[in-house]
C-alpha cells in the first residue's frame, strides 16, 4: 500500500503544470484573431470614382493636354518659329466645367485615362491612309473601359488653317504674324467636340452637320473668325518657354476658351 502511494505522489504533483500548459498557449492566439476582425472593414475604403457615381449617361473625356503652342510666322519660310510648351493653366479641368454648366441636369462622369495615353493620335507616324476617325473610335472605346456611359462626350485638340495662308493652325496657342511693327499678335483656339455612343463607340452626328449649321457657320467666318482673337504685340512672349509662367497671357487664353466652349457645347445637350 505504501508502495503504491509513493507512486502515485508524483503523478498527483505532475498535473498542474500539464493542464496550465495550454491555456498559456491559447492565450495569445486571440491577439491576432482580433486584428483581422478589425481590418475586414478597411478593405472598401477607398472606392473607385465608377463604383460609387451610379449609372453614367455621359462620360466626359477632357483631352487638350494643356500644351500652349507659341507660333511665330515671318515674312518668309525662314522666319517660322513653332514651340508647344507644358503649362500647368488647368486647361482641361476648365473644358470639364464648361461641359458640366452645358448639360444642365444631364448627370456626368468625368473618365480619366492614362498619361500619354493621346500621344500617338496627336502626333501619328506618316501614313497615306490614316483613318483619324477609327483611329479615336478604337482610342475611345480602351478609355471607356467599362465605365458604361450612355455616350461620351470627348473634346480634343482640333486643326484649321489661318485665314488667307495655307498655314495649318492646331490646339491652343498664340501666333504673331509678321515682323516689326508691321506685325500682329493673335490667341487661337482650335477646339473639336466628338461624341460616342456608349455601346458601338460610332461617332454621332454632330448638331452642325445640318444645311443650317453650315451656312450659319459659313455667315460667322465671313465677319471674323471666331477661332482667332486679337491681342496685343506685347503679349506675345520673348521666348517660347516664357509663355508658360505669364499669368497675363494664362488668364487671356482661360477667357477666350471659356468663350468658345460656352458656344459650342450647349448644343450637344439640347439634341
Amino acid at each position: 500500500m505504501l508502495v503504491l502511494l509513493s507512486f502515485l505522489a508524483p503523478a498527483a504533483a505532475q498535473t498542474p503544470p500539464a493542464t496550465a500548459t495550454p491555456s498559456a498557449q491559447t492565450a495569445p492566439q486571440a491577439k491576432p484573431a482580433a486584428k483581422k476582425a478589425t481590418a475586414k472593414p478597411k478593405a472598401p475604403a477607398k472606392p473607385t470614382e465608377q463604383t460609387t457615381a451610379g449609372p453614367c449617361g455621359v462620360g466626359v473625356i477632357a483631352a487638350t493636354q494643356d500644351p500652349f503652342v507659341v507660333e511665330k510666322i515671318g515674312l518668309t519660310v525662314f522666319g517660322n518659329e513653332y514651340a508647344e510648351v507644358p503649362v500647368s493653366w488647368g486647361l482641361d479641368d476648365l473644358v470639364f466645367a464648361r461641359v458640366r454648366a452645358a448639360a444642365g441636369a444631364t448627370p456626368l462622369r468625368r473618365i480619366a485615362y492614362a498619361k500619354g495615353a493621346f500621344d500617338a493620335y496627336y502626333h501619328p507616324k506618316p501614313s497615306l491612309f490614316r483613318n483619324e476617325r477609327e483611329e479615336l473610335s478604337n482610342l475611345i472605346r480602351q478609355i471607356a473601359g467599362n465605365a458604361g456611359c450612355e455616350r461620351y462626350v470627348v473634346v480634343t485638340r482640333g486643326e484649321g488653317m489661318l485665314p488667307g495662308t495655307n498655314q495649318p493652325l492646331r490646339g491652343l496657342g498664340i501666333l504673331n504674324r509678321g515682323a516689326g511693327i508691321i506685325s500682329y499678335s493673335f490667341l487661337y483656339a482650335y477646339i473639336g467636340v466628338t461624341v460616342f455612343d456608349g455601346q458601338t463607340f460610332e461617332i454621332k452626328k454632330g448638331p452642325g452637320v445640318t444645311l443650317e449649321g453650315v451656312m450659319k457657320h459659313m455667315a460667322d467666318s465671313f465677319v471674323q473668325d471666331e477661332r482667332l482673337r486679337k491681342i496685343d504685340n506685347s503679349l506675345f512672349p520673348v521666348t517660347a518657354a516664357d509663355s508658360a509662367g505669364n499669368t497675363t497671357l494664362r488668364d487671356n487664353m482661360r477667357d477666350f476658351l471659356t468663350e468658345r466652349l460656352d458656344k459650342i457645347l450647349p448644343p450637344y445637350f439640347a439634341q
